[in-house]
């Protein structure tokens, strides 16, 4: 039986990235949901305190904690702070999984360091989503030309955290789009690389502080060194397809952490609140209408924490994904952030509806939950093949 007891370490981590997001992260979240900047500072000094790549293998310069549950307790809190600044601090994180998954060792070496020095913070940006392929990635139209030593990549991506301003880009494109999945390749393309250029800065709903923006390839030409994956083909070869779903079924448990950590801290502020608040000559959670809400809440927060850290116990055990247990986990989690979200703001009632109060941007953060990395309904067509492919 799994055990999910938390070891001496994983509690003291524990600790350590809830102080510093209720010491650095909160009092500034409001300050950067309202300026949609960057959060330098804070990542900054996230980083000093290994944050930004504690999770990296120690042979790359990582703190080299390849514990799942440990990492999904960072994301957790992160969460609980800001869902838009832990992401921050997080963001580089899909960007480097993809070259673990797909890259050579002299890839790995050159490339994952970047991201490990605590005094100098270098972004990564993952670069797969087009305007005309969300869901359906096969449908790519980013193109990529081999010339000689070098691909030629021509095309827009749009939503890319980091978009243009990460110092690494990793890019899907099709070398050939009758092929389909078949036809995908990857890419990393370096900063100040010619025909590399940022597009449109996105306003958003939520998570603002996390930077969003289309990357625009234009005649970009790259390496052959620096395709991810090797040549289609070649022996042990995870070119395309493979590794973009190994990367997102690696990631998504992660996504799901943070989503908890929301609904975490909008249940936790709608519980004190209702002990506060009194209408009828007693505290509104002596009401049944409010006290079985916050009921249900605790109780769906558990059990997508608990979704979570199976997949993590999973990874860690070295135990495939049999019925898409890492997108049950998102999935979940996703659903249970928007809806603690929601009720933590009818809770409140009209005070949850103005911007004076947390909850509101609690609930615009927890959208994006239920769409990136994968919508809600993409990882229940996920799952339902699963079921399928495996007769359970």
């Amino acid at each position: 039986m799994a055990d999910f007891s938390l070891n001496e370490e994983q509690q003291a981590m524990q600790k350590m990235v809830h102080e510093f997001a209720e010491k650095e992260i909160r009092p500034r979240a409001e300050e950067y949901d309202e300026l949609e900047e960057y959060p330098w500072d804070i990542v900054r000094k996230a980083a000093k305190l290994g944050l930004t790549h504690f999770g990296f293998p120690e042979e790359y310069g990582g703190g080299g904690i390849t514990d799942q549950i440990t990492h999904f307790i960072v994301a957790e809190e992160l969460g609980w702070g800001c869902a838009g600044i832990g992401t921050a601090i997080l963001s580089s994180g899909l960007a480097a999984t993809a070259i673990m998954v797909m890259g050579t060792e002299e890839q790995k070496k050159k490339y994952i360091g970047r991201f490990c020095d605590p005094d100098d913070v270098r972004l990564g940006a993952m670069c797969l989503t087009e305007p005309e392929a969300g869901s359906d990635v096969s449908n790519i139209s980013t193109t990529a030309v081999l010339d000689g030593d070098e691909y030629v990549l021509n095309g827009t991506k749009c939503f890319i955290t980091n978009g243009g301003i990460a110092d690494l880009h990793v890019v899907f494109a099709t070398t050939d789009k009758s092929l389909g999945w078949a036809g995908l390749a990857c890419f990393i393309v370096e900063k100040d690389t010619p025909g590399l250029s940022m597009g449109k800065k996105e306003k958003k709903m939520g998570v603002r502080a996390s930077h969003t923006s289309e990357v625009v390839l234009t005649d970009c030409r790259v390496p052959k060194v620096n395709r991810l994956g090797g040549e289609p083909g070649e022996p042990g070869s995870t070119a395309g397809a493979f590794g973009a779903m190994a990367m997102l079924e690696h990631s998504r448990p992660g996504v799901g952490a943070i989503a908890v950590g929301i609904a975490r801290a909008a249940y936790e502020y709608a519980l004190q609140y209702s002990t506060e608040r009194v209408q009828f000559k007693k505290p509104i959670i002596l009401h049944e209408g409010v006290g079985f809400k916050l009921a249900d809440m605790s109780t769906r927060i558990d059990a997508a924490r608990l979704l979570v850290w199976r997949a993590g116990w999973m990874a860690n055990e070295g135990i495939q994904f049999q019925r898409a247990e890492g997108s049950m986990a998102k999935l979940f989690a996703g659903d249970v952030a928007m809806e603690t979200t929601i009720d933590a703001i009818q809770i409140l009632g009209g005070y949850g509806y103005m911007r004076e109060y947390p909850v509101e941007k609690w609930a615009r953060d927890a959208k994006i939950y239920q769409i990136w990395e994968g919508t809600a309904e993409i990882q229940r067509l996920v799952i339902s093949r699963a079921l399928q492919a495996h007769g359970k």
